[in-house]
């Protein structure tokens, strides 16, 4: 059956993902001389909307902008512990370079930056971080005529007949939809979900992004409710080692693998040197978070880091750390035990037996601190002994969930295996991700696949009118 008049496309959120989609949608549909009313809803007003898009530094994972690493599905692979989608991420992989050239095509620049201190996989960056991307692909979807709706919270799907025939909002209104995409982010705005599936603690992980109190799970909600099978690790989360005081954009402190890290009783309790940062992360700030009384932690460390080339870059915190020429001094400052911290500190630098010259604060250098250190120090094991000493006040931050909607390779939200007719989902509304977080993606796939969904609601809209 042939569908009469003008189609409706509703994409729900404003972040990466839903601009993607909007703006991808808009276009298409004008090269196909199909004439699509694009209406964009964001829960937020004008002027909190963007979620973790406008906070984040917006890294991703490519080789340039024009092509990704050859090993790019295996890493994605490898990260998800092998229970991610090939299919998925060779998709992501295939697209990227089209992807960014579309973006840049709309007035963003794309450099390749320096990322902090440690070596990893090779990234790239928009000049201005997220917030550009925001400003700039907000301003083409309004151009291209695109409704932007603001302080509009979408509260479920409108079915007719087992098609989706629109979005009702949380006042009553319903917004016609042929097709709807969701892009309403993950659900650590959520107290209640959040406790649901991180058990006790998990209602008060701060939010890395002050914009993702919005992010309360909605999008999921609603294509549960229309029986949308579920992706991803429902207790996994992107989750960042913050410093409280700073007023900055993702104030990550990334010095800790350089010296140690205790709680406010002074003592040590993970490695800080197993890997990379970007390999520890996650799990050192869930131990903050869920484990260490306080839920505060404090890295320690001894001038010797100032003498590291270009060390600020392993902190995107304005404010300086606390120092002392002591560390009963220090330790006053910051509230940690004094006596347990000198004692921890003492045994640390007891077990600091190898050539410090081997230090590279750049990669894994193999630096450890011998076997009678527990927890051990697998990497950086350098005694702590030159002051003035320092220390960065720590807690875990979360970035966005894991658990969320299943989608194939081409954006589509499934129900038994299957796609759901003119239901689209990108960015971290959907799963996909399993254990860790693969480094400088989340940013990447939501770009990626929100074009992918607009592209493709076109080719299904265009379909349905026969």
């Amino acid at each position: 059956m042939k569908a009469t008049g003008s189609p409706n496309l509703v994409v729900i959120g404003q972040g990466a993902a839903g601009l993607s989609a909007a703006l991808a949608a808009a276009e298409a549909a004008k090269r196909a001389a199909l004439p699509l009313a694009v209406t964009l809803l964001e829960k937020a007003s004008e002027g909190e909307a963007g979620g973790n898009t406008r906070w984040t530094p917006a890294y991703m994972r490519m080789a340039a902008p024009d092509r990704v690493e050859p090993s790019f599905v295996h890493d994605m692979l490898e990260a998800t512990r092998g229970q991610g989608d090939e299919t998925y991420f060779a998709r992501l992989a295939a697209d990227a370079p089209a992807t960014v050239q579309w973006i840049a095509s709309h007035g963003v620049a794309f450099h390749q930056p320096t990322y902090y201190l440690a070596k990893g996989p090779p990234r790239i960056q928009p000049v201005g971080g997220g917030e550009s991307i925001h400003r700039e692909l907000t301003r083409a979807a309004g151009a291209a005529g695109v409704a932007l709706r603001y302080s509009c919270a979408a509260k479920n799907l409108v079915n007719d007949g087992g098609r989706i025939s629109g979005v009702r909002l949380i006042g009553g209104e319903v917004v016609p939809a042929d097709a709807v995409v969701l892009a309403s982010g993950g659900f650590q705005g959520n107290r209640d979900m959040m406790r649901e599936h991180f058990g006790p603690g998990g209602e008060s992980v701060p939010l890395l992004a002050p914009r993702a109190k919005f992010n309360t799970g909605d999008g999921i909600a609603m294509a549960l409710d229309n029986g949308a099978d579920r992706s991803g690790e429902w207790n996994g989360m992107h989750i960042e080692p913050v410093d409280p005081r700073s007023r900055n954009q993702a104030p990550v402190v990334l010095v800790y693998p350089y010296g140690i890290v205790v709680d406010q009783s002074g003592h040590r309790f993970f490695d800080e040197g197993r890997g990379l940062v970007h390999e520890t992360w996650e799990t050192f700030s869930r131990r903050i978070h869920f484990e260490t009384p306080g839920r505060e932690a404090y890295a320690i460390l001894d001038s010797r880091l100032l003498k590291i080339a270009d060390w600020q870059r392993a902190t995107r915190s304005e404010v300086p750390p606390y120092q002392a020429d002591t560390l009963d001094a220090l330790a006053k400052l910051v509230g940690v035990d004094p006596q347990n911290l000198a004692a921890t500190v003492a045994a640390y630098n007891a077990a600091c037996t190898g050539d410090p010259q081997k230090f590279d604060a750049t990669q894994c250098d193999g630096l450890a601190a011998s076997q009678t250190l527990q927890p051990p120090k697998s990497n950086w094991a350098r005694a702590i002994v030159e002051p003035p000493f320092l220390a960065w006040p720590l807690i875990g931050a979360i970035a966005y969930t894991f658990g969320g909607l299943a989608t194939d390779d081409r954006a589509r939200v499934l129900r038994q295996g299957r796609p759901i007719p003119g239901l689209y989902a990108a960015g971290e509304i959907t799963g996909h991700f399993y254990g860790t977080a693969p480094n400088a993606v989340s940013v990447l796939r939501a770009f990626v696949f929100g074009r992918r969904a607009g592209l493709d609601t076109v080719e299904f809209l265009r379909a349905r009118q026969g």
